[in-house]
């Protein structure tokens, strides 16, 4: 059963087991605060992509992005806050700013930082040059690791490292470039493959700089989304199967991959959020979510 993010956030950043639940009633605050390192793509960003030289398909500075909570348009591709931005607030965090936005050597990264960019993937040829792909957004990460490190020592800085907590929403723009662009890469389980090594590669390579605890979202139903619908008109649903195939085989496997990751790293945890199920639940009975 799908479980509100926050909630599944604290269960991984939890010091003892009796700290997670799934009822907002019996859920205990954390006791300290735990950094949140975010990597990721439009359901992340935060407005990374209003700093790079992209196209206003990949930005969201604009109106009527932001007008029911900000009252402008931040570069979050939402009319208000995303999710990572509640998980924020409930660990009592501030709202973490884009890593790309200007002054950033003035800010400070106790509190974590958003690397994460609208319309990237995890292949580096995914929309290529429009984006900040997920290599860029670990050498960034490393770039904050040695800001703590210079500010605070190794010690106090692998702390913090250690402690943090890693989100990650990505792989869904890798699907959706096959298709709404010329790429001659075959939609095929090797590809889906290629996606899931590409973020395996990211998440040691974090792993061996010191994080233990991430958190993932799986991928939805992509077939569904409109830019897709019009592409497969005729079909009973108006779904386009093949990348709603690509989705399914993509959350089969990274949930395969980080079991066997937990066995394999130590002391590394995981939450996988059932998105996908999620974000149905919410378009079957949208008014018992105040649509």
């Amino acid at each position: 059963m799908a479980k509100p993010l926050f909630l599944v956030v604290l269960c991984i950043t939890a010091l003892g087991p009796t700290a997670c639940c799934f009822h907002i009633g019996e859920c205990q605050k954390p006791e300290r605060k735990t950094a949140l390192f975010i990597f990721g793509d439009s359901l992340f960003d935060v407005g990374n992509n209003n700093y790079i030289n992209t196209t206003t398909l990949d930005q969201a500075n604009f109106w009527p992005y932001g007008e029911t909570y900000f009252k402008l348009p931040t570069g979050r591709f939402s009319d208000g806050r995303l999710i990572t931005d509640f998980i924020a607030t409930y660990a009592k965090l501030p709202l973490l700013p884009p890593f790309l936005q200007p002054g950033g050597s003035q800010h400070s990264y106790y509190d974590g930082a958003n690397f994460a960019s609208a319309g990237a993937g995890a292949l580096v040829q995914t929309f290529q040059g429009s984006v900040i792909n997920m290599e860029a957004q670990l050498k960034y990460f490393k770039k904050v690791k040695t800001w703590l490190r210079n500010k605070i020592g190794k010690s106090k800085s692998a702390k913090i490292l250690s402690n943090a907590v890693y989100l990650f929403s990505v792989g869904m723009n890798d699907y959706l470039s096959l298709f709404v662009t010329n790429s001659t890469v075959q939609d095929s389980p090797q590809y889906v493959q290629m996606v899931l090594g590409n973020l395996t590669a990211i998440v040691k390579e974090i792993h061996k700089i010191g994080g233990r605890k991430f958190g993932f979202l799986n991928l939805g139903d992509l077939g569904c989304l409109p830019g897709l619908r019009i592409l497969n008109p005729s079909s009973k649903n108006g779904c386009l199967e093949k990348a709603s195939n690509l989705a399914k085989l993509h959350n089969i496997e990274l949930y395969n991959i980080l079991s066997r990751m937990e066995k394999e790293l130590k002391g590394f945890k995981y939450s996988l959020y059932d998105f996908n199920s999620n974000v149905r639940e919410r378009m079957d009975h949208p008014s018992k979510y105040g649509r």
